[in-house]
């Protein structure tokens, strides 16, 4: 049998595999708290300066400012405030600028030598530096940890993000993928809720950091992703894991998996990074899925940036972006698995609709007092275009195969990270004009959901566990074919 009827055989989503998810999801809430940390650590609480004048040292002005809010965070310890403001601004970039350069070294680094030592290494070593950043003893120390935090949470989002997937079978990873995504908006509202409750910043970012070492301890236990082992010829040790989910999920049956064509052999090339450039099909879906990734990330963090404009307490703002996108899950789990929508039908219409929200802003009123106005519709188009980030993780996935999936996510994350460092610059373009920005995300989300039109359906279809694999019919377009032909070394199974 093939891993797809292996996972048929064992069960798709038994006790064992929830047991394995588990741990995973609620590592979400924990990536959360990190990625988030630098809004609450780093708030500018409220403050005076006795007198206004032109300080010759930035000591002089620390002699003469007093906070008048009840917080301690990096500003009021090290006064980044007036020309040293942008100074954690700074910190935030830099730990974006390291999820980039994580998501493109350990996407490709997991491929080749395996999804758990990526997994692990990556959040034991974002542990120690989270709790390096609590007891940093200046900003330039708290800087660096920063960066290497993000570097290594760019890595473990992708691995923990592919191991939720390829633990169970290809009918659930909309679930799983779903999940995932819930968690992390979850956890961005814990965090706040954390950071209600201790005002002390070194304290927070102690609290943020500690769940990460219990969750650690629970996933050494995790074993290798099947999918993975049976893609790179490792067969034996396929059905060792299969054999074991068999066991902990109640069906005694015996698992016997035929090797799978085009798997990488020893001291042979295996695939790699570049076979996203080299391979006609990966090639053309890399180019797609990058742009689509690149406007999901400038739509929302540019809408999230103009819906900002709500004002009150900071830690309900923190939570309300996050809960704000929980909507949109359920909507696509009902979408998604519907044959008349699918997941490519579906992420494009998301992503229209999002365009369509951002254009119709153009024609309102500056200070409309209906309930249309452009808060509404803005935070209507965050919530759409979270609902496509969510759908485009499961369907990127499926478009891969598993010998390159992590790279190719790693690519198409890449373009993400991208997508919102230019997010910011998108609003001073009202200086133009005040409809521009607007019109940049809306002209950015229609051509988008457009462009995913050109990419196949994945719903019901096997999913590809070598780069041979495209160019058998049963990989190919849903519209085009439903006679899957059975090969002699490593048949797909039609569902």
């Amino acid at each position: 049998m093939d891993i797809e009827e292996a996972f048929q055989a064992v069960g798709e989503f038994g006790r064992y595999q929830k047991r394995l998810t588990a741990p995973i999801i609620l590592l979400q809430i924990y990536m959360a708290c990190q990625s988030m940390l630098i809004v609450l650590v780093g708030a500018e609480p409220e403050y005076r300066i006795d007198k206004e004048e032109t300080w010759s040292s930035p000591e002089d002005l620390i002699k003469h400012v007093t906070f008048t809010e009840d917080l301690h965070s990096i500003v009021t310890e090290w006064f980044l405030i007036k020309h040293q403001a942008y100074k954690v601004s700074l910190v935030g970039s830099l730990f974006f600028a390291g999820v980039l350069i994580g998501n493109v070294v350990f996407g490709p680094l997991s491929d080749k030598i395996g999804r758990k030592p990526v997994f692990l290494t990556c959040l034991l070593l974002e542990v120690i530096f989270g709790y390096a950043t609590a007891f940093a003893t200046n900003y330039e120390v708290f800087a660096a940890s920063r960066l290497f935090a993000g570097i290594m949470n760019g890595g473990m989002a992708l691995v923990s993000f592919v191991l939720t997937q390829e633990y169970v079978g290809k009918s659930y990873w909309a679930l799983t993928g779903t999940l995932t995504n819930m968690m992390f908006a979850v956890g961005i509202a814990v965090y706040a809720a954390m950071g209600y409750h201790i005002r002390q910043w070194r304290t927070l970012a102690m609290a943020a950091n500690t769940p990460g070492v219990l969750l650690f301890f629970l996933c050494l236990s995790l074993p290798e992703s099947p999918r993975w082992l049976y893609s790179h010829g490792l067969t034996d040790k396929a059905e060792e894991v299969m054999q074991e989910m068999a066991i902990r999920n109640g069906n005694r049956v015996t698992i016997k998996l035929k090797m799978c064509a085009g798997t990488a052999k020893t001291g042979g090339s295996s695939p790699s990074l570049l076979d996203l450039v080299k391979h006609p099909i990966l090639r053309w879906r890399t180019v797609i899925l990058m742009y689509v990734w690149y406007v999901c990330s400038l739509v929302y963090y540019g809408l999230t940036m103009s819906a900002s404009e709500l004002k009150g307490n900071r830690y309900l703002s923190v939570a309300m972006y996050g809960l704000v996108e929980l909507p949109a899950y359920p909507l696509c789990m009902y979408f998604i698995n519907k044959p008349w929508a699918g997941r490519r039908k579906t992420t494009s219409g998301f992503l229209v609709f999002a365009g369509f929200s951002c254009m119709i802003t153009i024609f309102l009123p500056a200070h409309s007092g209906s309930w249309l106005n452009t808060t509404t519709l803005a935070l209507l188009g965050k919530l759409t275009v979270s609902a496509a980030f969510n759908i485009v993780y499961i369907y990127t996935s499926e478009l891969y195969p598993t010998v390159v999936r992590n790279a190719g996510l790693g690519v198409c994350s890449m373009s993400c990270r991208i997508g919102g460092i230019l997010a910011p610059f998108v609003p001073s373009m009202k200086t133009l004009n005040q409809s521009m920005p607007y019109m940049v995300f809306g002209l950015s989300g229609i051509s988008a959901g457009c462009l995913e039109l050109l990419l196949p359906e994945t719903l019901n279809k096997p999913i590809p566990e070598t780069i041979d694999e495209l160019q058998t019919a049963a990989y190919q377009r849903l519209e085009e074919k439903m006679v899957y032909p059975r090969d002699e070394n490593c048949s797909p199974t039609k569902k």
